[in-house]
């Protein structure tokens, strides 16, 4: 297929002899694409701007949206991300002078998001730093006691007691070096960025765990020499999101809100991007269980918010003593074929696609006629079952009233959390749907 003057696009063949259109750094608006399609995007952009100031697991490559967006909408629209996790299509609304609306029910994405659209003053911001760098030399572990140090589930297990301490230090340091809120928040989740590598947990596993095998190196000075270099960084990252952000468009972030159930008016959004949690996947509050416990954001069990994302494995046992059916015979006949397997999982399964349709129902009804909403979905396996998640939510979404205008695949060429070998799905699926 011939490309024209899409100098950065070209058709490969990859190990199995398939076609895939290549994509290396932006994506062209006027990239022809065509259903069933496959593209391999190269992503440069992935610690650009105040995008890596984190890590979050199965994010956005920030060339997607922002093509999405350039795409499907104007300049001084209002964009919809039902699913916002750490915020990379709120950022690149910003910066494309969209204004957008970022939902999502979990406390620790709502921070980091809240985090990384804000524009903080340089020179404040530099100051800041240099204070913190010169308290962070003088820690000696006299300097923290005990009842400083937060209560949380097995925190010996977490972390060694030096880490405890300096990481009680820091965060002292924090909240004592400036009263400017926008800066210390960026204080904070530079230290949350560095609590998973400096404590006994997995880095690379979704589940916080500790692997006696793994046999970790923590030793003294760890938190306090990772975070002094994240902060660095961090402070470089958000001054270059600063220095980009020159338009006047707006990001709200509200509460009370869920994908399910939106406070906004009938027909109020341009445009909606998201995309949404796998099924029976990644179990957001246990990944960054950890970071909320430091940043106050959680303090014992994660049962009630694990209830409420979609996707959820937090289900009871009279939920799935009967097979449920949602409608749409090829999802139906594949949640029976788990129902045989683990009754468990079917009902996890069902569940994931019925949340999923009302989300679908609710962005609707908020949606401008003639508005699109975009999912970003990936497929997985569940129980050895190929659970086909984006055809099951195609086709249920036109009995809500869409008209699937496009549907093409990505391949996924990174994971940042290890996933084993038969549950791995290489392609997410990209369904464009119109109102």
């Amino acid at each position: 297929m011939p490309f024209g003057d899409l100098s950065n696009v070209k058709e490969i063949t990859n190990e199995f002899g398939e076609t895939l259109i290549r994509v290396d750094g932006d994506i062209p608006a006027d990239l022809p694409v065509s259903d069933g399609q496959r593209f391999l995007f190269i992503s440069y952009d992935q610690s650009k701007y105040s995008h890596g100031i984190h890590k979050y697991p199965a994010k956005f490559f920030p060339e997607l949206p922002r093509w999405l967006i350039n795409r499907y909408s104007q300049p001084n629209d209002l964009i919809l991300d039902p699913f916002a996790g750490s915020a990379t299509t709120n950022i690149e609304a910003l910066l494309l002078n969209r204004n957008s609306v970022a939902i999502d029910v979990d406390p620790f994405a709502k921070y980091l998001a809240k985090v990384k659209t804000i524009p903080i003053d340089k020179f404040e911001l530099n100051k800041t730093v240099d204070r913190i760098l010169k308290q962070l030399v003088t820690f000696n572990p006299k300097m923290v006691e005990s009842k400083d140090i937060p209560e949380f589930p097995y925190r010996e297990n977490w972390f060694a007691k030096e880490i405890l301490l300096e990481l009680t230090f820091i965060k002292k340091v924090i909240l004592n070096s400036t009263n400017d809120n926008k800066i210390k928040n960026l204080c904070l989740i530079s230290m949350s960025s560095v609590i998973r590598a400096v404590s006994n947990a997995d880095d690379n596993c979704t589940r916080t765990v500790v692997r006696k095998k793994l046999n970790k190196e923590i030793y003294p000075s760890f938190a306090l020499t990772k975070f002094a270099e994240n902060l660095i960084i961090n402070s470089y990252r958000i001054n270059d999101f600063t220095n980009r952000f020159n338009t006047n468009a707006t990001l709200e972030i509200p509460d009370g809100n869920d994908a399910r159930f939106l406070t906004y008016p009938d027909n109020h959004f341009d445009l909606a991007i998201t995309s949404p949690p796998y099924a029976n996947a990644v179990d957001y509050p246990r990944t960054h269980q950890l970071e909320m416990y430091w940043l106050g954001l959680a303090n014992g069990s994660l049962s009630k918010l694990k209830e409420t994302h979609i996707g959820t494995e937090v289900v009871m046992v009279n939920e799935y003593k009967q097979l449920h059916k949602i409608g749409e015979e090829s999802a139906d006949k594949k949640i029976e074929a788990i129902y045989k397997l683990d009754p468990r999982r079917a009902y996890i399964a069902y569940k994931y696609i019925y949340d999923m349709t009302l989300n679908m129902k609710e962005v609707y009804r908020v949606l401008k006629p003639g508005g699109r909403y975009i999912i970003v979905v990936g497929n997985n396996r569940i129980k050895g079952e190929l659970f086909e998640s984006w055809k099951y939510l195609m086709r249920l979404s036109e009995n809500i009233g869409y008209k699937v205008e496009n549907y093409f695949g990505s391949e996924i060429i990174k994971h940042f959390i290890k996933v084993p070998r038969e549950e791995r799905i290489n392609t997410d699926w990209i369904i464009v749907l119109k109102k």
